[in-house]
């Protein structure tokens, strides 16, 4: 769930976390709020909105989805990440699950849109040494991969928006 909400300063931010560390692939790296659908979710929608009040505290009921952005699929994992944008209105204090979030990373949406903060690196991953990927400098991290990808389009939404 791509999340964006008012500050206390009103000004819109988009909600990232930093994933713990664990033995896996996504282990310490900057996501969004989501994950694995449950035989209970009756879609994916209600996997992401399920994932985002475990992860990061905020109700289903408070979150107003805008669009269902494109796949993603994600090969060192083997998945297809069906995201989703959406708004939280009257946000009140998130609330980490403390097994699975290790911060809360929550970027201005002006930072966000600043074509320098649009940067390339050589990454070296689970599948492939010093490769040039394209990702976001975003409060210090790099967002890189799937999560970069799913930026971009929400990006291009955005600047169609304005």
């Amino acid at each position: 769930m791509a999340l964006f909400y008012p500050d206390m300063a009103n000004e819109t931010r988009l909600l990232l976390i930093l994933r713990k560390v664990y033995e896996g692939i996504h282990s310490n790296q900057i996501g969004f709020p989501g994950g694995k659908e449950e035989q209970e979710d009756r879609d994916l929608l209600q996997t992401a909105l399920r994932e985002t009040h475990e992860e990061v505290g905020v109700p289903p009921h408070a979150i107003e989805v805008i669009k269902e952005l494109s796949e993603v699929y994600i090969p060192p994992s083997n998945f297809l990440v069906s995201p989703f944008m959406g708004i939280y209105p009257d946000p009140r204090p998130f609330v980490k699950e403390e097994s699975e979030v290790e911060q809360l990373v929550e970027v201005f949406l002006r930072d966000f849109l600043d074509d320098s903060n649009h940067i390339e690196e050589i990454l070296s991953t689970s599948y492939a040494m010093n490769i040039n990927v394209p990702a976001y400098r975003l409060n210090g991290y790099t967002v890189w991969g799937a999560t970069a990808m799913m930026l971009s389009e929400i990006k291009e939404l955005l600047l169609e928006a304005l």
